[in-house]
């Protein structure tokens, strides 16, 4: 049954019309103190609590028990995706960036073959070889060792990479430094070649089937760049590696076959962070920085698949753009993370969300009669307080000033020992939270 037809789906849109023009911020807290009770989730891990807030959406219980309904066989699916079962059908492939990153090591049947002794296999080998690296046994031509790492490659290939390399910065201590490179314009690799020395320089070239034409134009120029200084084809084994699974081809590129470091057709580019994609992430901040990385998506993972649907995070989130862009018409999702470390995050969902959600064929071959996803941007949030919020929440300069009056306010309630109680329940429970795990 096609998404508009569904029953549920029908009575959320007559209720819509019917009500959401009453669903006013301001009274809906002024009505329910515990609003912010109601509508807010922690998640408590052994590294700090995770806390999702979403009392600020328009909803309320009402909205919320219609958009959980479980017609539409969320479970199901979540449960088909765990066991290993083909729900990419166009490519009938399996879809399991879970298994990269499932230190609980219980099986995973692709085919009825357990890919786990396969996923461990390649992470030991990329331990061994992050540690060779880091530690300076791994030497470069000349007997120098490694101080750059220039990782080449596009689209998941780069963006998630890039992404956690620049928000894991702090634990990049004794790592080499990484560089990415994916335009095919020669200025993104000239620029970054004009920086590094070819003798203490390690290439990781990222191409699955290593015909990527963009990445490979950029690593044959990476070679010439590199040569040019080697002056000997046999010295290209020492500063090339890859991440691919086409042996022939990364062995005619020059690249010693024992340093190509394998991944599988389950994984999409867009989840590939987690897999032999990773290695730049695991040479700049540690392989066992890595594996702590690995464990907190598998914590996730394990999140997803058990936590009941009213208080499942990803799937609290998921209803919430099914709402807002098919009922709404919100179609686009500002993503404004504050902390500098993620400025990257904001293109690397842009590509998590909008190639993922961003389809018009149903699997039953239908063209859909909805939207699928919203068109995803953003920045760090501060530039984005003096460039683009002021399209989306458009405040005059009485309203800006009125901001930074209230925040001088809560600066001291912040610092304060006491319960504070005096603002509406969503703001107090924030900096309830903010003082428990900041203290």
């Amino acid at each position: 049954m096609g998404l508009t037809s569904d029953p549920n789906y029908k009575k959320l849109e007559q209720w819509y019309k019917a009500n959401a023009g009453s669903l006013n911020m301001r009274d809906m807290f002024d009505s329910d103190k515990g609003r912010f009770s109601k509508f807010s989730t922690t998640l408590e891990t052994d590294d700090g609590d995770i806390l999702l807030d979403y009392s600020k959406n328009l909803i309320n219980e009402e909205v919320m028990a219609m958009l959980l309904a479980k017609s539409r066989g969320v479970e199901e699916a979540r449960e088909k995706m765990f066991t290993g079962e083909k729900i990419n059908f166009t490519e009938g492939r399996a879809v399991l960036h879970i298994a990269l990153r499932n230190r609980s090591n219980t099986p995973i049947l692709v085919n009825d073959n357990d890919v786990m002794p396969d996923v461990n296999r390649v992470l030991n080998k990329m331990k061994a070889f992050c540690h060779r690296v880091r530690s300076g046994e791994w030497k470069g031509f000349s007997g120098k060792a490694i101080t750059d790492v220039v990782n080449i490659g596009i689209g998941g290939s780069d963006l998630g990479p890039l992404m956690v390399t620049e928000a894991l910065k702090p634990y990049s201590a004794d790592g080499p430094n990484v560089w990415f490179v994916s335009n095919i314009d020669g200025t993104h690799l000239a620029k970054t070649l004009a920086q590094l020395n070819a003798e203490t320089t390690l290439f990781i070239i990222a191409s699955k089937t290593f015909t990527t034409q963009e990445t490979i134009t950029n690593a044959e120029s990476a070679k010439d760049w590199f040569l040019q200084t080697a002056q000997d084809q046999a010295a290209v084994a020492k500063h090339f590696v890859a991440l691919s699974t086409n042996a022939p081809k990364v062995g005619d590129f020059g690249i010693d076959t024992d340093n190509m470091f394998e991944f599988w057709d389950w994984v999409g580019g867009r989840y590939s962070l987690w897999s032999a994609i990773g290695l730049s992430i695991a040479l700049h901040i540690g392989f066992d920085n890595f594996e702590q990385l690995l464990a907190g998506a598998h914590w996730m993972d394990n999140h997803f698949r058990s936590a009941p649907l009213d208080q499942n995070v990803p799937v609290l989130l998921a209803l919430l753009g099914v709402w807002y862009i098919n009922f709404f018409q919100a179609e686009t999702h500002a993503m404004l993370p504050y902390d500098q470390y993620m400025h990257r995050f904001a293109a690397y969902f842009q590509q998590g969300d909008m190639e993922s959600n961003g389809k018009y064929i149903t699997k039953d071959g239908t063209r859909v009669n909805y939207h699928t996803g919203p068109i995803v941007w953003g920045e760090p949030g501060t530039n984005g307080q003096h460039g683009v919020i002021w399209n989306i929440n458009s405040y005059d300069q009485w309203g800006v000033e009125l901001g930074k009056q209230l925040a001088k306010k809560i600066e001291p309630e912040l610092k304060g020992d006491s319960e504070v109680t005096s603002h509406d329940s969503s703001t107090n429970g924030l900096i309830g939270f903010l003082k428990k795990n900041f203290a």
